[in-house]
C-alpha cells in the first residue's frame, strides 16, 4: 500500500553511530593526537620507571633520548601543523645566516578542533614543566648520572614550547604590545574601579 504513512524511526544503533560521528568531529586527526602524547608520556614513564625496568643506566638513557627525539620531530613536523595549524623551522640563505621562520594558519582556515588545540597546548606545555621539576630533583639528591638526560629533556621539549609561542604571538615586538596593551588595559580597570 503506498498511501500508508510511514514513519522515520531511529533504531538502537542509529544514536550511537550519531555520538561516534559527532566524538570523531572533535578529534579529526586522532592519530596525530596520540603520537603528540605517546612519545612525551613515555619518556616521563620509562625515566620514572627505569630503575625497575632495567639495571643498565646506558639503555635507559638511550631509550629516553630516543623517546624524546620522536617526540621533538613528530611534534615539530606533523602535530603542530595538523592539530594547531602552526608550524616553525630554521632556514638558512645563500650568504650562511641562518634566519627562524614562525608560520600559522590563516584564521579563517579553521580545520583544526577545540579538543584537538587542547590536547596540543596540555602536552606541549605541561610536560616541559615536568622535566624541569626532574632537573630539580636530579640536582638537589645529588643523582648527576641524570642530569644529562634531564636536560635533554628540558631542552627538545622547551626547544619545541618556545618555538610554537612564537608561532602564536608571533615576533617579540608583537609579544611586547600585547603585554603592553594588556598591562594598561588593568591599569584603567583599577583607576576606574571597574572589576
Amino acid at each position: 500500500d503506498s498511501n500508508d504513512e510511514t514513519e522515520d524511526v531511529s533504531l538502537f544503533d542509529a544514536d550511537e553511530e550519531t555520538s561516534r560521528s559527532s566524538r570523531r568531529k572533535k578529534i579529526r586527526h586522532p592519530i596525530a593526537s596520540f603520537f603528540h602524547l605517546f612519545f612525551r608520556v613515555s619518556a616521563i614513564i620509562v625515566y620514572l620507571l627505569c630503575e625497575l625496568i632495567s639495571k643498565s643506566f646506558i639503555a635507559c638513557m638511550v631509550t629516553i633520548i630516543l623517546l624524546l627525539s620522536c617526540d621533538f620531530w613528530a611534534v615539530k613536523n606533523i602535530t603542530g601543523r595538523l592539530l594547531v595549524g602552526l608550524r616553525w623551522w630554521n632556514q638558512v640563505d645563500d650568504d650562511g645566516k641562518s634566519h627562524w621562520v614562525y608560520e600559522s594558519r590563516k584564521s579563517g582556515k579553521k580545520t583544526s578542533s577545540d579538543a584537538e588545540s587542547r590536547i596540543f597546548w596540555l602536552g606541549l606545555i605541561s610536560c616541559p614543566i615536568i622535566w624541569v621539576i626532574f632537573a630539580f630533583s636530579t640536582l638537589f639528591s645529588f643523582n648527576v648520572k641524570w642530569l644529562a638526560v634531564v636536560i635533554m629533556g628540558v631542552t627538545l621539549q622547551g626547544a619545541n614550547l618556545y618555538g610554537y609561542i612564537k608561532c602564536k604571538v608571533g615576533t617579540r615586538k608583537n609579544l611586547t604590545s600585547i603585554a603592553t596593551s594588556y598591562l594598561g588595559s588593568q591599569f584603567l580597570r583599577q583607576v576606574s574601579g571597574a572589576p
